[in-house]
């Protein structure tokens, strides 16, 4: 079995009642935070094994498996999380903006906000980035064609008789 489904499985067995998932979530999420803060900081790019990134960081093999699952979608060249074992080589090539961008989406505020990201991006490309990340998400409506206006298409029809009509 692959080490994804493997952690998938094993959180979910974590969470026998509310106060054990929140315990383990809490406890992942503090040591998501400490790789983070270590990861911001490194000048050359990290890659070795599942079990090396593990070591290295402190974290059991589940937990870093759930690591990469998610930091995957912000790396340069994702690593392949569906077939990955404890001796697959990955590598944390991120893209530090669409890391940003990533962690803004995830509203985890605890990772976004880590004073190692001040090192990497100007307090205000942080700005725009978190602006540019929660815009993304708002959907916005153009203004309704009545049955009578001219058609958007330009045909120089009634939106009725053209692009509006029922066919």
């Amino acid at each position: 079995m692959a080490l994804l489904q493997e952690w998938q499985d094993f959180a979910e067995k974590q969470g026998t009642t509310q106060e054990a998932a929140q315990a383990f979530w809490t406890d992942y999420f503090q040591q998501e935070k400490e790789v983070y803060a270590k990861l911001l900081v490194e000048t050359e790019v990290i890659s070795g094994t599942v079990q090396e990134l593990a070591d290295r960081y402190g974290m059991d093999l589940y937990r870093m498996t759930g690591f990469l699952d998610g930091i995957n979608d912000s790396l340069k060249t994702p690593n392949p999380i569906d077939t990955m074992e404890a001796d697959t080589l990955v590598s944390l090539d991120y893209d530090k903006e669409l890391l940003y961008k990533n962690m803004v989406d995830a509203k985890a505020e605890w990772l976004y906000e880590l004073p190692q990201w001040n090192d990497l991006l100007t307090p205000e490309r942080q700005k725009e980035l978190y602006k540019e990340q929660r815009r993304s998400g708002i959907i916005v409506k153009g203004p309704k064609i009545g049955r009578n206006d001219p058609c958007p298409c330009g045909s120089g029809k009634k939106y009725k008789f053209c692009c509006g009509k029922v066919k």
